[in-house]
């Protein structure tokens, strides 16, 4: 008897012990998931984004594009609407080397991958009116200009970099092989360095107006990330420079230099929520924004077949 008791009390304790995990496991819902796809795939799909941001931050610098740089390693349509932006010295050399940066980071994506230069490049739009509807802040007089201004362009790089090291958040568990792992890492952390400089940057300003306007940079960066939050239809994971406190780390404080999770970990976004932010319409099955013709690849194929939970 007694031993039928404690294995009683065994089974019970292993029944409450599967309640509580599975009480504690957060339910995804669907458009929130990630897209099932190989190694390969998720990788291409990265290649948009990185191409996305190398030619963003060339052609605002210094005007040149990825073929001035490394012929031969890309190929597609010359993006449109990208001209010079209004920087000083340091910062202009500082965003040509982030755009370097990323031309070697798609040098290596072609010598660690299957993937074989020239690597496609999608159509671009980097024309001001782009960003400033993706970000909801079309409305403003005069236009917002992302070229206009250093805070301007501070504004809309920090989200673009931010879409990058928050795809890899996500994929980087899911990526098969030592090489592939340690190469799409690497970006990831290229991607955070990038991201962390730009809200530095925002962030020595933060109480400071934008000119032409009477609004803060701290009001701006929250009306973007909740534009971006929207967008991407998978709660908060884009935030402002000052929060709630019950959103600062530990609870603890109102800045917010580097955005997390309750836990300050990396936020995470899938192929589906970046898509939906780029196309700025809210829906990964339908271009438009800056991939007025979607990008390239299998993983996007997969997001448009007619199951389509985007």
């Amino acid at each position: 008897m007694a031993s039928r008791s404690c294995l009683y009390v065994v089974l019970l304790l292993l029944a409450f012990q599967s309640t509580v995990i599975k009480a504690t496991v957060p339910v995804v819902p669907p458009q929130c998931r990630p897209v099932p796809a190989a190694t390969l795939a998720r990788i291409e799909f990265l290649v948009n984004l990185l191409i996305k941001v190398a030619e963003f931050f060339l052609r605002s610098s210094n005007g040149t594009g990825i073929e001035d740089i490394a012929p031969g390693l890309v190929q597609g349509p010359v993006p449109i609407g990208a001209t010079l932006a209004t920087l000083d010295s340091p910062t202009r050399a500082v965003v040509q080397q982030f755009g370097l940066a990323l031309v070697g980071n798609l040098r290596a994506i072609v010598s660690v991958t299957l993937l074989r230069a020239p690597l496609p490049r999608p159509q671009l739009n980097f024309t001001a009116g782009v960003f400033a509807n993706i970000l909801n802040l079309s409305a403003l007089t005069p236009p917002f200009n992302v070229y206009g201004g250093q805070t301007q362009f501070f504004l809309v790089a920090e989200p673009l970099t931010s879409l990058i090291q928050y795809y890899l958040a996500q994929v980087i568990p899911s990526i098969a092989g030592i090489p592939q792992q340690q190469l799409v890492t690497g970006i990831g952390l290229n991607a955070a360095a990038q991201h962390g400089y730009f809200r530095t940057r925002l962030n020595a300003i933060v109480n400071i107006t934008v000119p032409p306007y009477t609004i803060t940079v701290a009001s701006f960066t929250n009306t973007t990330a909740t534009a971006v939050n929207l967008l991407g239809l998978c709660g908060v994971k884009n935030e402002g420079l000052i929060v709630p406190l019950p959103l600062g780390a530990e609870n603890r404080t109102t800045t917010n230099v580097i955005p997390g999770d309750v836990n300050s970990l990396s936020p995470r976004r899938t192929e589906r929520e970046t898509l939906r932010i780029l196309h700025g319409t809210g829906n990964a099955t339908r271009p438009g924004g800056i991939f007025p013709s979607g990008p390239n690849g299998t993983l996007y194929r997969l997001v448009i077949v007619p199951l389509r939970l985007s």
